[in-house]
């Protein structure tokens, strides 16, 4: 029996939300180093997204600016719209979007609770829904979604944050369950303490729990998103890669 394509598609671009800064930026300029050309999303920081545009094209790659916000449903259609019109289907997708709003369970809000759970995982089903079909015609895709290892092991003061992103690892094994028979692959990414502006807030102390000795980069965890939108990765679906140091060893 023959399967599903791996071949690269001619037409390659990428979406990548969350892209002005850190994590989504540095996915952003690898990706577009493979050739894809790269949607980099966002909802506020149009000059950060900028400046993220104009390396990529002085270093030859091609990128487009498409802002919106993720939790919006409208917005996403009109993202992919976008990309669809100026590049093509967008065949590798990356949930890098992302906030934090801690407080202890019994302090927090209800509104803080709902607000992480819609950015971290509501919106990342969102844009998959709307990015699986044109995956699935073209018998090829890339997904990834960026989770956290918060979503693997306890930290007090993110009850929220910890469910979507545990939520988030759930959603990418069985989508990937669903739709790897067609040549679409699903997986996750789970950093530690990586060197964001999301992370500004964490005591350096924690550094000394952490084997490896220090502080992860945002390339470090583009890197292993890089790897698993690659042809290499073609046979990896459903799979959460830690990038921590050795933190949750």
């Amino acid at each position: 029996m023959t399967g599903p394509t791996t071949d690269e598609p001619a037409a390659r671009c990428a979406l990548v939300t969350g892209a002005s800064r850190g994590i989504g930026a540095e996915t952003a300029r690898l990706l577009a180093r493979d050739g894809w050309t790269v949607g980099v999303n966002y909802r506020r920081d149009a000059d950060e997204a900028e400046r993220v545009i104009q390396e990529i094209v002085a270093e030859g790659g091609r990128a487009l600016a498409v802002p919106g916000d993720v939790c919006d449903r409208d917005a996403v259609e009109r993202v992919f719209c976008t990309l669809e019109r100026d590049a093509g289907p967008v065949l590798a997708l990356i949930n890098n979007a992302g906030t934090r709003d801690d407080m202890l369970a019994v302090s927090l809000e209800e509104d803080a609770w709902a607000r992480v759970l819609e950015t971290n995982l509501s919106a990342a089903f969102r844009t998959t829904k709307r990015a699986l079909m044109p995956m699935i015609r073209a018998r090829f895709g890339r997904i990834v979604n960026v989770a956290s290892i918060v979503g693997m092991r306890a930290n007090a003061g993110q009850s929220n944050y910890a469910a979507a992103k545990a939520g988030l690892i759930g959603f990418t094994k069985t989508v990937a369950a669903e739709v790897s028979r067609r040549g679409v692959t699903v997986n996750a990414v789970a950093p530690g303490f990586i060197r964001t502006d999301m992370t500004a807030g964490v005591s350096e102390e924690l550094v000394r729990f952490i084997p490896a000795r220090r502080v992860g980069t945002p390339t470090e965890v583009a890197a292993c998103i890089r790897f698993l939108v690659s042809p290499a990765a073609s046979y990896v679906t459903g799979s959460t890669i830690v990038v921590d140091g050795g933190l949750s060893a």
